[in-house]
């Protein structure tokens, strides 16, 4: 053998170690969480034991990305870690996970980013379908997207959360990347038709008009229904993602058309428990105040004296009435902090109505 060749048999072996090493290490942690529910179980039977801790699970992948060696990213270390402890939670109790659908949508590629692969998702075909399957406990969460970086909240989760008992249990965001779908075969030039969601048309809309213009955009459902659509008839094509164009067997016509190369989605979890502080978190609420001079100040000022930060305040109509706003708030910190309780105080002093949505960990992947 010649010395690469030498070289490289040992170093084989080396990998061929260190996997049974590893391979023993995720087995002893399968076990561990196996015994963790025992624990759980023991200690109340008959309940409805929750078994996923969105809190904890923050720590421990903020901390393997504070404290990876390298060389792999701190981002990719906790990617491999989400998908162990994903595995390991499902020897617990394997979870439903509700998603706005069909499957192949970018809501799905959200929940698998933020659950790992080993949980049961379950594709609805509404928002409103999504909070239904929580709320009756036949999901354990739901995912939900909230707000896009181009165009902005989604209104139709932020008016589910005026009438829901759900709580927000956490946040995940995802780079939203759009390519021109059509099936095997199919000639670009020939494309008569384009299906896509309302959203992703507009998330497209300057590519399209300078590459497609004058072909005819049909809105569908979502962009997996396109990506189905444009598999099925032929001289059509679909924008919409990776997972759908994978899931329905499409070719990229053109990749990454969306005219913002940083488009990016953020989706909510939502589940029935409140979550406790995990050291780095964001709260929402919504409040209803007064019709009068001076109620925004009102609200707002309190959060500038406690140097409490805000990340997110949207308007919408309040289902009470003509002319009166809901407004819905996102900002640093738990409400369980001290600073946030006293700001929390001040405003249901002077608020309608303060409803609090929960507090979550800030999204670690």
């Amino acid at each position: 053998m010649t010395d690469e060749q030498t070289r490289l048999a040992e170093l084989r072996d080396e990998i061929d170690r260190l996997d049974q090493k590893v391979m023993e290490l995720i087995s002893a942690r399968a076990a561990c969480a196996q015994e963790v529910a025992r624990v759980k179980m023991e200690a109340h039977p008959g309940e409805d034991v929750f078994f996923y801790r969105p809190e904890r699970e923050a720590r421990v992948l903020r901390r393997i990305k504070e404290q990876n060696p390298g060389p792999l990213s701190g981002e990719e270390m906790a990617r491999l870690f989400r998908e162990i402890m994903s595995a390991c939670l499902a020897l617990e109790k394997p979870m439903h996970i509700a998603f706005l659908g069909p499957a192949g949508t970018f809501t799905q590629s959200a929940a698998l980013k933020h659950f790992g692969h080993s949980v049961i998702s379950v594709p609805l075909p509404a928002i409103d379908a999504v909070f239904r399957e929580v709320e009756s406990g036949a999901a354990h969460y739901g995912v939900v997207p909230v707000e896009n970086s181009t165009e902005g909240m989604i209104n139709h989760t932020l008016d589910m959360f005026m009438h829901s008992p759900l709580k927000i249990c956490g946040e995940v965001q995802l780079r939203i990347h759009h390519h021109l779908l059509a099936a095997q075969g199919t000639d670009g030039q020939a494309i008569t038709r384009i299906y896509s969601h309302q959203q992703s048309f507009a998330q497209c809309r300057q590519w399209l008009d300078a590459h497609r213009y004058g072909i005819e955009r049909v809105t569908v459902s979502s962009n997996a229904e396109a990506a189905r659509r444009a598999a099925e008839e032929p001289g059509t094509a679909a924008i919409a993602g990776d997972m759908a164009a994978e899931l329905y067997g499409l070719k990229k016509l053109s990749d990454k058309i969306e005219d913002r190369p940083d488009n990016t989605t953020r989706f909510l979890i939502i589940g029935r428990e409140e979550v406790s502080p995990s050291g780095h978190d964001k709260s929402s609420i919504l409040v209803s105040m007064r019709n009068r001079a001076g109620a925004l100040y009102q609200l707002l000022e309190p959060f500038h004296r406690h140097n409490i930060s805000l990340t997110r305040i949207e308007t919408r109509p309040s289902p009470s009435g003509t002319w009166a706003y809901v407004f819905y708030i996102d900002f640093e910190g738990h409400m369980e902090d001290e600073g946030v309780r006293r700001v929390l105080a001040e405003i249901d002093e002077e608020a309608v109505e303060l409803k609090r949505l929960g507090s979550y960990p800030i999204g670690v992947l």
